[in-house]
């Protein structure tokens, strides 16, 4: 009996011990563990392509090389210095892997054919650089994201690339940036463009899925590279489908523009900013299109056809844009149409959207001939033609007259005189308007041109149910009525790692 007792005071002995470690192991385990460190190598100028390389102290000499060498979930850091040739992001990661100039826009990435391609990538970000064709007689495109594998739309196709705080510009051929045939979950985020060349666009997003452009700006300033302006450019983006069936998509889908602003047309007298289809195309070219939270600023002088086109397209939602300035153009807002073998276009949705005509001088809204649009809503916009009458055209089956929940008056924005277009000065270290970051150059834009003023009919006026969680600053839009536009004026400040990305860490 005692035996017994005795055992049975050594068995409580253990579970009572078990049981504290069990619990210490369960503390243990709720902390917060500290995040497992990057691993990271560089490039410079003076490195050199060979295995061993790869430290700071012996770097690679090429991008290129180096993605051939990391491991998945590497961090290659890019030293400053103009690097010559082509960059090709044609290694498949899992995890994924950053490639980053060490400090922004101080590593120049040049060549005289496509600067930067990924063909069979995945997962991988690249993010800080200065890029752009070497100079006059550069074969096609600055950028070019397609994919290439044999088994389209299989597991293998081009995706899951990120182009961030990047400054992508003066294509002397063709575009700045292409995103075609097949490739997926491709991300443009928090870089600048300006100067493509001929009946081309900053970015042709042509025949792809799942496309996110957004907190990017958008101008044309081909003075400012010692470059004549012909007025021949095209869209700054165009989404469509060029090659039909030639490749596992019919029409680009699900693509989203968001929270950018675009100004300084310097294009031809048939595009604007924005162009949806564009091919006349029997097949509808563009489906699933959200443009939502932008900033289009009408402050040049060059006429252009309207700011947004949509060509033989369908399930299209435009909501809480700002555009906004004398903007010459044949229809202030829109054009809606069809070409050849373009079916009508087909849902096409506006909500909460700005038009604010500053000069007074908007006498068409709409280019939207009588079937060529088999379905629209126009609901609770703002319209505002600096106090003159609002137009009005019986012949285009699209106008203000048709937005059963029109709001007018004076929105109260910023006036565009004195607007400086915030190109890289390189020789200086910062942007034309003193920014030393694209994020910073994004943010003094929409506080002066896209921010409401005391007294803007626009405060509070939106139809919530058409309304974004954030605005173009990605901050959030607090209860009550948000505001109309892209701009919401009483707004909680954002995560702080929302735009951890475009301060060059």
């Amino acid at each position: 009996m005692i035996l017994i007792e005795h055992g049975w005071r050594r068995l409580g002995g253990w579970l009572v011990l078990l049981t504290l470690l069990l619990m210490l192991a369960a503390a243990r385990a709720a902390e917060p563990r500290p995040l497992l460190r990057q691993a990271t190598y560089y490039v410079a100028t003076s490195g050199s392509d060979i295995p061993s390389a790869g430290s700071a102290a012996q770097p690679w000499a090429s991008i290129t090389y180096a993605l051939t060498q990391v491991p998945d979930g590497s961090l290659i850091l890019v030293k400053p210095g103009s690097y010559s040739g082509q960059v090709r992001l044609d290694r498949a990661f899992t995890v994924g892997v950053t490639v980053r100039a060490e400090q922004p826009y101080q590593a120049q990435l040049r060549h005289s054919a496509t600067v930067v391609r990924s063909f069979y990538g995945q997962h991988i970000t690249l993010e800080g650089f200065d890029i752009a064709h070497s100079g006059p007689g550069a074969a096609a495109l600055v950028i070019q994201i397609q994919d290439l594998i044999d088994e389209p739309g299989g597991a293998n196709t081009v995706s899951d690339i990120v182009l961030r705080n990047n400054i992508i510009h003066d294509s002397y051929n063709n575009d700045l940036l292409k995103i075609n045939n097949g490739a997926s979950h491709i991300t443009v985020e928090g870089n600048m463009f300006y100067n493509q060349t001929g009946s081309d666009e900053h970015i042709d997003i042509n025949s792809v899925t799942d496309v996110s452009v957004q907190d990017n700006i958008f101008f044309n300033d081909f003075a400012g590279s010692g470059r004549q302006n012909d007025n021949d450019t095209s869209a700054y983006i165009v989404v469509k489908d060029s090659n039909g069936s030639d490749d596992t998509n019919l029409g680009s889908a699900r693509v989203t523009i968001q929270r950018n602003v675009m100004l300084n047309w310097e294009g031809s007298l048939g595009y604007g900013f924005i162009q949806l289809g564009e091919d006349g195309t029997a097949n509808f070219e563009a489906r699933d299109v959200l443009i939502e939270n932008n900033l289009l600023l009408g402050n040049a002088g060059n006429t252009m056809r309207a700011p947004i086109a949509a060509m033989g397209v369908r399930d299209v939602l435009v909501r809480h844009n700002t555009i906004v300035g004398d903007l010459p153009s044949n229809a202030f807002a829109l054009r809606l149409y069809t070409v050849a073998a373009n079916q009508p276009n087909e849902n096409l949705q506006f909500y909460n959207n700005i038009w604010a005509d500053t000069s007074g001088s908007m006498s068409d809204f709409a280019d939207a001939p009588a079937g060529e649009t088999a379905s629209f809503t126009l609901r609770h916009n703002l319209y505002w033609n600096n106090a003159a009458a609002l137009p009005n055209d019986p012949t285009d089956m699209v106008n203000i007259a048709d937005d059963p929940e029109a709001l007018t008056g004076d929105p109260a924005l910023g006036s565009q005189v004195g607007l400086v277009v915030p190109r890289w000065q390189p020789q200086s270290s910062q942007f034309a308007d003193g920014s030393t970051t694209i994020r910073q150059a994004f943010e003094l834009l929409v506080t002066s041109y896209g921010a409401l003023g005391a007294g803007s009919v626009a405060a509070d006026a939106a139809r919530a149910a058409q309304s974004p969680s954030r605005d173009i600053l990605g901050h959030t839009r607090l209860g009550g009525p948000p505001d109309v536009g892209a701009y919401e004026r009483d707004a909680g400040t954002p995560p702080q790692q929302l735009f951890l990305p475009y301060v060059g860490r």
